[in-house]
């Protein structure tokens, strides 16, 4: 577990903070005592998290840039003298890939370097967890879970782009910063959880239908995904970072952060076990032609059991509950920010258990 006291004051910055993974986690921070500096474009959805919970509110600093714009990034890294660094600032939908690989590319690929060249510059960071994805491994439609040292790759746009981010953040560790700052990267499963809003994901997309009550689309019913709730891999960032910012070195490089290989579950069952909790919903196999992925990925979280101690605590069924349990709240009008803090406060309780 995290040491007590570790976050408190400490200068966090945020690539990423208004999409859905980097909001849960600018929160999250923000209850650990941290002073929170975020760097995103504006949120990418309406609804959205980061303005439904006010996060704003929150931080130590706000800025609404690119991170294409390497000079605007400088500046705000350079302002916020930032101890710790998370990276999540991604184009980070497949489909929007293949329809804009270029602007994937440059943001994926160059948004890394250029954070990475801020990072070169700025003498007041010792710990970066740059968050790529699960997909770039090459695609092997093997049945056994990748590990952190199989074969980078990605056929499409996104996948490929992941895969060079991760080769750009071992040249910058190796050839720049260390031993200065310590440089890990992270790849979380399909991460599912209340606030996610963006097209092309499969519980947005469910809970889109069952507002307007219609048939739901579905891609690839029998494709088989590592699913987890967001919490679980923010968690395994957060000890990671604490772990780099201590020890430096020897955390460095590259972590998957997975569920249990009984947690991976194709995308059918999925929809059923929703459309047992929302009266009225349905899906079917979209007619039209979709692009290629991956069918079957599954992640190998040995090494951050190890040595990390993380592991998964909200199994498959728990991390829909609470899912669910976060969209029908924010439905019926409630208190969002309070549903969400909830959810933070129980995970972390667990995790102290």
């Amino acid at each position: 577990m995290i040491k007590k006291g570790f976050y408190k004051n400490k200068r966090v910055f945020i690539t990423g903070h208004t999409g859905f993974k980097g909001g849960w986690l600018a929160l999250w921070l923000t209850e650990l005592g941290a002073r929170v500096y975020g760097y995103s474009l504006s949120p990418p959805t309406d609804p959205n998290l980061f303005t439904i919970i006010n996060l704003t509110e929150r931080l130590g600093g706000h800025i609404i840039s690119d991170i294409r714009d390497r000079k605007a990034l400088e500046d705000a890294i350079h302002n916020a003298q930032p101890e710790i660094v998370f990276h999540l600032a991604a184009q980070s939908l497949v489909r929007k890939g293949y329809g804009n690989p270029v602007e994937t590319y440059e943001t994926n690929i160059m948004g890394t370097v250029n954070l990475l060249e801020a990072l070169r510059h700025t003498d007041s960071v010792k710990a970066c967890v740059i968050v790529t994805s699960d997909k770039c491994y090459e695609n092997q439609e093997w049945v056994w879970p990748y590990r952190e040292t199989d074969t980078l790759g990605g056929i499409d746009p996104y996948s490929s782009s992941k895969a060079c981010a991760e080769i750009v953040a071992t040249s910058y560790r190796k050839s720049f910063l260390a031993p200065k700052a310590a440089v890990a990267t992270a790849r979380a499963g399909n991460v599912i959880g209340g606030g996610d809003w963006a097209q092309d994901r499969l519980i947005p997309d469910f809970i889109r239908a069952v507002i307007k009550k219609e048939v739901m689309n579905v891609r690839y019913p029998e494709a088989i995904r590592p699913w987890q709730h967001v919490l679980e891999p923010l968690y395994g960032y957060l000890l990671l970072a604490e772990k780099l910012y201590n020890n430096g070195s020897p955390y460095s490089g590259a972590w998957n952060f997975g569920p249990d290989e009984t947690d991976t579950r194709p995308v059918k069952w999925i929809l059923e076990y929703l459309k047992a909790h929302f009266k009225g919903a349905s899906w079917q196999v979209d007619p039209c032609a979709q692009p290629e992925e991956t069918l079957t990925l599954k992640l190998d979280s040995s090494k951050a059991r190890t040595f990390l101690g993380w592991r998964p605590l909200w199994h498959i069924e728990k991390a829909i509950d609470e899912t669910i349990k976060w969209y029908k709240a924010y439905l019926k009008g409630e208190d969002i920010t309070r549903e969400t803090l909830k959810q933070i406060h129980e995970y972390a309780s667990q995790v102290k258990e």
